[in-house]
């Protein structure tokens, strides 16, 4: 208990408002998929599952490195005494670009994405891309506030979201609707509303500042964008490999999700650390303090392990007994499943807190060739003769670690051991060289 309390006070300032938040979004989520198991048919089903499989993949893959960006160029605009103001101003204009253009494609080739993915079902896609719209403007203002320091409307945005959610999911069941766009639609609405209760704490919490360049905001988007679309896909690729490999396996695909949403409490709970993590780190390395962030970091890395090893051992021991119990899922998982999806939870939970020292070191490219070749690994496996199962479960252990053990590699000699000196007063620190 002591270590456990140890850790929890030498994290970033902010951290037990998140939490809150976050533990508030995580039941919700679970509660959601649990109310939908047991209100729809198994075929149903599966199309929400791949429908929320994408939002949270996908999904998150587009708009959390705007967030990831935001956060770190607001931070150390905030160590300088610099207002945020005109980058909430740019950013809302770039978040409806790249809005805009996914919209647009997801309308163009919305026949092929419903026979592909959700059982010929249009209006499941127009689920998908309203659920993208909220999202994005969503990790717009936590970006914002992430880097300001405000967790208390951050925190507050997440748990009207998760509370949205479980209210709109119970209201959907006791109503006796049984249909799969319905309960698709909370993902539009719980987060919309959520977005509303929050924005004027986010306007009223900006200044005016000097203009923020278009390069400076974009320049390391791109790899970004692609390393976390890469990061979601990996997490959720098990899920995903079934259905494009055998869709036909319904059973498989709604067991798997459920067993993915028990495996990824470590990963729900992350979410508390890593909005508070990437501006603490941000804050350090911009003022010069690298004996800080290389505590901050070692710390954030035995808080993840910890987390993962209490949650991991009951989820492999009632793991396949808990998602039949909850989520009505079909009974296709053992054991040894569990245990390679909790494992590879652990090594994406490692990866996504060695990748925020990467971002807050300008190492957008060194993080892109980590996660590609994490992806590399997981089709590899994916891809050898056997049971389905199998193939993906091992896949989803064996692409996360491979890529933690790669960014682990690149961080080596990346920060100074020895304290440096004070940096001046409102300079930004330059990148810390990699060896």
């Amino acid at each position: 208990m002591k270590r456990l309390r140890s850790l929890a006070t030498a994290l970033p300032a902010g951290i037990r408002t998140v939490a809150v938040g976050t533990a508030v979004l995580g039941v919700a989520s679970y509660l959601q998929l649990a109310v939908a198991g047991h209100s729809l048919t198994t075929e149903a089903m599966a199309g929400v599952s791949v429908l929320w499989t994408i939002v949270m993949s996908v999904g998150i893959g587009l708009f959390l490195p705007l967030e990831q960006e935001l956060t770190r160029i607001v931070a150390a605009r905030t160590v300088r005494g610099e207002g945020a103001r005109p980058v909430l101003r740019r950013a809302t204009l770039l978040t409806c670009g790249i809005l805009g253009v996914i919209l647009a494609l997801m309308a163009a080739f919305a026949r092929p994405l419903a026979d592909l993915l959700l059982h010929g079902d249009t209006a499941l896609v127009a689920a998908l891309g309203s659920a993208f719209a909220a999202m994005a403007f969503c990790y717009l203002t936590r970006g914002i506030l992430a880097g300001l320091g405000r967790f208390t409307p951050y925190g507050t945005q997440l748990a009207v979201d998760g509370a949205l959610r479980m209210l709109l999911a119970f209201g959907c069941a006791a109503a006796g609707l049984h249909s799969a766009l319905a309960f698709s639609l909370i993902m539009t609405v719980a987060p919309l509303l959520a977005l509303l209760a929050t924005l004027p704490a986010t306007v009223r919490a900006v200044r005016p500042g000097p203009p923020q360049p278009w390069p400076g905001l974009v320049r390391g988007l791109g790899p970004l964008m692609v390393s976390t679309l890469l990061a979601q896909w990996m997490v959720s690729a098990a899920v995903m490999s079934v259905q494009l490999l055998e869709p036909d396996q319904v059973d498989l695909v709604a067991a798997l999700l459920s067993a993915l949403v028990l495996a990824r409490v470590p990963i729900f709970v992350f979410g508390a650390l890593q909005a508070s993590l990437l501006s603490g780190l941000a804050g350090a390395a911009a003022a010069g303090r690298h004996a800080d962030f290389l505590a901050m970091l070692r710390r954030a890395c035995a808080a993840v392990t910890l987390l993962c090893v209490a949650i991991s051992v009951p989820a492999v021991v009632l793991g396949p007994w808990l998602i039949h119990l909850l989520f009505a899922a079909p009974e296709v998982l053992d054991r040894a499943d569990f245990l390679c999806l909790c494992l590879g939870a652990f090594g994406y939970l490692l990866a996504m807190v060695l990748g925020q020292a990467l971002i807050v070191l300008h190492r957008h490219r060194a993080q892109l060739l980590c996660w590609l070749f994490g992806t590399a690994v997981l089709v590899g496996v994916t891809l050898v003769p056997g049971p389905i199962e199998g193939r993906v479960c091992v896949a989803f252990a064996a692409g996360p670690l491979a890529c933690a053990a790669g960014m682990l590699w690149s961080l080596r000699g990346a920060v100074p051991r020895r304290p440096s000196a004070s940096a001046p007063a409102g300079a930004e620190a330059e990148p810390i060289p990699s060896a």
